[in-house]
């Protein structure tokens, strides 16, 4: 079984959907010829040419209209967004027509659609390249958000999101493109959509975090008894598995390198207090990035979590 990195795996999951069914298309900047700007499409216009892999005007608002429409009439676009701080002019396209798709028909229509976009600091990248702005989209209804970690889930993710009928968000970390390989098998195997995994079972602390850090977070455990869960879809959220791992540990830590007000976190904390009060012995631990622009790149690593950042916030909880 080949050893692929995230780049491999998600461009051996494009090339074997559109293969399998020929209704799938790309669309965005430079996909076709250039094969994106990380080179994950790169090869796919050779094989199945200019009508399924389609470079687009530098206009991502045109991007997400176009595949919106391309998916109300029957086709399943996988558009690209180069980068996460780019697709903001899509916002309106996003929220307003394709979450909705299926509200205003009534159930009629569905809009199925992906749109892949790579997002978060790590790789020194000019500003508006290294955004993490994935609670816009959980705050969607209708939007499913998915943040693979590894090659594995990526493409298992991402076959997954394709088939799924309604739109979907694919979180792709910039930092681990290139940063890791793993086993991935040829051929088709998918991972549902919705579910969180336990990375690491443990009884002392639950460890919450999802795409890039999940492997911070696994770097500050050491010999610490913790439950590590990499939640993998953000929107719908796998409450069950998070309440069980909160119920056990009685005790939390989140880690994300999106702001922390109104982050992602935010949401989590307030579905475990919710659910799970009675269970805690201390209070729930947030480690983000700061409240701030994101900094430019000499400033990044001041920025992102750090593994001493959330080993300090595990003592904190263990100590309470």
């Amino acid at each position: 079984m080949p050893k692929l990195n995230m780049v491999q795996a998600i461009n051996l999951a494009l090339k074997e959907e559109m293969q399998r069914d020929k209704n799938v298309v790309l669309l965005g900047e430079d996909v076709g010829k250039d094969g994106g700007v990380f080179r994950i499409t790169e090869g796919l216009i050779d094989e199945f040419g200019a009508e399924r892999v389609i470079d687009t005007p530098l206009a991502e608002s045109v991007i997400a209209g176009a595949a919106i429409g391309m998916a109300l009439y029957g086709l399943k676009p996988v558009a690209e967004i180069q980068f996460m701080g780019f697709i903001y002019p899509a916002i309106d396209q996003i929220f307003s027509h394709a979450s909705r798709i299926r509200s205003r028909s009534r159930g009629r229509f569905t809009c199925s659609l992906v749109i892949r976009t790579p997002y978060g600091a790590g790789i020194k990248a000019p500003e508006l390249h290294s955004e993490s702005s994935e609670a816009l989209f959980c705050h969607m209804p209708g939007i499913k958000v998915i943040v693979p970690s590894s090659p594995y889930n990526a493409k298992g993710l991402l076959i997954s999101s394709i088939r799924d009928p309604d739109p979907v968000i694919f979180l792709e970390s910039t930092r681990l493109y290139r940063s890791l390989k793993e086993e991935v098998p040829e051929g088709e195997y998918t991972i549902p959509l919705g579910k969180a995994r336990v990375v690491r079972e443990g009884s002392a602390v639950t460890l919450l975090a999802w795409g890039s850090m999940l492997h911070r977070t696994l770097q500050a455990i050491e010999d610490i008894d913790a439950e590590v869960i990499d939640l993998m879809t953000l929107n719908p959220l796998d409450e069950e598995t998070i309440l069980k791992s909160v119920k056990k540990t009685g005790r939390v830590v989140i880690v994300h390198e999106a702001p922390k007000t109104c982050g992602f976190g935010a949401e989590l904390s307030a579905t475990i207090a919710e659910d799970a009060m009675l269970h805690l012995k201390a209070p729930i631990m947030r480690v983000t990035g700061y409240d701030v622009v994101l900094p430019l790149p000499k400033l990044e690593d001041f920025y992102i979590p750090t593994a001493a950042r959330i080993k300090k916030a595990i003592e904190e909880v263990m100590k309470y």
